[in-house]
């Protein structure tokens, strides 16, 4: 597997936001989001086995567990990893892109599905039949630059995600739209949705990694 880093924080997205967590960054994504803010994640990284990223996830003492990217799925042996932090008693969530089959991930992860709007440049990569395989606990995300995704992701919300039973969340693409605009909108159309809030880019907004 190829890590950028392994670092504690508190959760920045989902519903579990704010929560001490450890944070798994993998190196490697075949997408380039507009509005990507790792993009130091795209390459580099150092070599570990999955026992070696659980030994260093276990040093920080913590049970929850973040896998992200980059893109996690696109790391051979993710289900090896995920199997031993389930089996060390670790909560075990996995943030996702979406252009990848979640199927294969254990039923007790936490699934947190990134639904690519127009703004991000890869609207067309999404495979849709992921939302057959989430649970009711999994999430699904959608993040928004303007009025047109918006427009777009509420499309999306009525026509493809009616059976999802989980949290959906629209979140704002950090610097490039007012999360209270979007929090407008929301109210106006009275959506079954969350406003997303990137907590970690409050709490530092200054710092480029290890957030």
């Amino acid at each position: 597997m190829k890590v950028t880093e392994v670092y504690a924080s508190l959760l920045g997205e989902s519903t579990e936001s704010g929560r001490p967590c450890v944070l798994v960054r993998f190196t490697g994504c075949s997408l380039r989001c507009r509005y990507c803010d790792t993009p130091y994640a795209f390459h580099g990284g150092e070599e570990m086995a999955p026992e070696e990223v659980a030994a260093r996830v276990r040093e920080h003492g913590i049970d929850l567990v973040l896998l992200t990217g980059g893109e996690p799925l696109e790391q051979e042996d993710l289900p090896r990893l995920v199997e031993i932090l389930l089996g060390r008693g670790h909560e075990v969530l996995v943030e996702t892109g979406g252009h990848r089959p979640i199927e294969t991930l254990d039923p007790r992860v936490l699934k947190i599905l990134d639904i690519k709007c127009p703004g991000s440049g890869h609207a067309d990569a999404m495979l849709w039949s992921n939302l057959d395989a989430l649970g009711p606990r999994d999430e699904v995300k959608f993040v928004l630059v303007d009025r047109a995704d918006y427009e777009w992701a509420k499309g999306a919300l009525a026509e493809k995600l009616r059976g999802v039973r989980g949290p959906v969340l629209f979140s704002a693409a950090y610097g490039r739209l007012a999360p209270a605009e979007l929090a407008g909108w929301i109210l106006e159309d009275r959506l079954p949705v969350r406003l997303g809030i990137q907590l970690h880019r409050i709490l530092w907004p200054d710092r480029e990694r290890g957030v």
